[in-house]
Formats: structure tokens, C-alpha cells, sequence
């Protein structure tokens, strides 16, 4: 079995004392908490402050916790958020359009799935939440390359794997892709990751109209397609789970 990091469990210690003790603590007093030597204490939070997740008052020399928490926190409040609120409607694009709903958000260079509502049907299946997909070649992917510069920024510098022989791997042609994507506000994947598999997905915003996510449908190329075409029906139902969401977010109408 795998140990511990006794350094991470001593830091994450610290963490917990700060969060849950008086609003700043003095290095002896944490020290004498946490059962450490000065010296030991004293290194653990000189590398937390650099981290921006420990802050010391100038004046005082005392510790409290930094602002870098506070935007993890709020990081986690926002895809928790995103997740309530897509629920009841990524389980409506699923019984209408027959096919497993996916919502993804961006995170390290890729698409994290935080929720999947399963084909309803008898298949058997497996659950995807925190799977990762990649940015050039999904339906969701490309669709957060396309609102979110931060996205788009990770997908340039992103190993473009050639996962079937549709993958495209050009950036030039890619960034048509992403205008496109813009024009129409949906992206596509048909057998781009996978073989056989078709994607459709769309823009997710919130109250400030940013870009938080993306929800799709992914299915058997012959579902989602029809006489070699995108469904409209269910390009159609993806993009209005899309501002559904979006509107329970704050977005307003657009």
C-alpha cells in the first residue's frame, strides 16, 4: 500500500487549523497545534504563502488562510452549481433524443465530464463523470475552444492525438472549425475520437454570458446522423438544453 506524503499531511493539517481556529494564528501557536518544530512549521508556511494559499499580516506576523482557497472554492461552487442546475434538462436531452447526455467543463488541457445521464435504454453502460476528453477532437471540446479563450489557449498547446483517421490535426483548418462553431453555436464529432461514434454539443453561459461549460449528446453514427447529415432535431434539442441552462444560470435570453 502506498504511504502518505508526510509533508502534504502536515500542510493540509495547517490548512484545517487556519480555517477552523481564531482568524490569525502566530507561528508558536500553530506549531504547538500541529505537535511540529518551529523551523519544520515555519518552512511548511513559507512555501503555502508562495502558493498564495497561506497569507501573513504584515504588522502582526500572524497567519491566516490566502485568497488562492477562495478561488479553488469557488472553482468547485461553480462546476457544483453548473451540475444542479443542468439535472432536471440533461435528463429531458436524454429522453428525447434517445442518446447519453454529457456536461463538460475545461480542465488541464482537456474536458473533465462532471455529469452523465445514461442512454435510456437497456445497453449496458458505464459512468463517465470525471473522465477526461480531449479538446481538438470532441464536440465538447471544440466548443469550449471556441467561447473560452482560456480553452482555446490549452487546446493550442495541447498534444493533438490522431485518434481516427477524421481526427484533424491542423491548426489553421481547426480555428475554421471553431469560426464555424461560433456561426452556428454548435460543434460536432462524427468518429473524430471514436470510431462509429457521432457527437453534437453546444455553449453553456452564465449570468455574465462567460462561457462555463458545454452539454452534447453522443451516440452511434447512424442515431445521429441521417442521410449523411446532423440530425436537426437533435442539434435542435442540444442547443436549447444548452440555454436552458444557461438561462437557470442567470444568463438571460440570447
Amino acid at each position: 500500500m502506498a504511504r502518505n506524503i508526510q509533508s502534504l499531511e502536515r500542510a493540509a493539517a495547517m490548512l484545517r487549523l487556519l480555517a477552523g481556529g481564531e482568524r490569525r494564528l502566530g507561528l508558536s501557536e500553530i506549531a504547538s497545534a500541529l505537535g511540529l518544530a518551529k523551523g519544520t512549521a515555519h518552512g511548511i508556511l513559507r512555501t503555502l504563502q508562495a502558493e498564495g494559499f497561506v497569507e501573513q499580516d504584515s504588522a502582526s506576523g500572524r497567519y491566516q488562510l490566502g485568497a488562492e482557497l477562495l478561488r479553488l472554492g469557488n472553482s468547485y461552487l461553480d462546476v457544483h452549481e453548473l451540475r444542479a442546475r443542468a439535472l432536471v434538462w440533461t435528463d429531458d436531452l436524454a429522453r428525447s433524443s434517445g442518446e447519453s447526455v454529457y456536461l463538460g467543463v475545461l480542465h488541464q488541457q482537456g474536458v473533465l465530464i462532471v455529469h452523465h445521464v445514461f442512454r435510456p435504454d437497456d445497453s449496458r453502460q458505464v459512468l463517465e463523470v470525471g473522465a477526461m476528453q480531449p479538446l481538438h477532437s470532441t464536440a465538447l471540446g471544440k466548443v469550449l475552444a471556441a467561447y473560452d479563450p482560456v480553452a482555446h489557449s490549452e487546446a493550442a498547446e495541447a498534444d493533438w492525438q490522431a485518434f481516427t483517421t477524421r481526427t484533424l490535426v491542423d491548426p489553421e483548418a481547426f480555428e475554421g472549425i471553431l469560426d464555424l462553431t461560433r456561426a452556428r453555436g454548435y460543434a460536432a464529432d462524427v468518429e473524430e475520437t471514436w470510431e462509429g461514434i457521432a457527437s453534437v454539443a453546444a455553449p453553456i453561459h452564465d449570468r455574465r454570458r462567460m462561457p462555463v461549460g458545454a452539454v452534447g449528446i453522443t451516440g452511434a453514427v447512424e442515431r445521429v446522423r441521417r442521410d449523411g447529415e446532423l440530425r436537426p432535431d437533435l442539434i435542435a434539442a442540444v442547443r436549447d438544453c444548452a440555454r436552458a441552462v444557461s438561462r437557470d444560470l442567470g444568463a438571460g435570453r440570447f
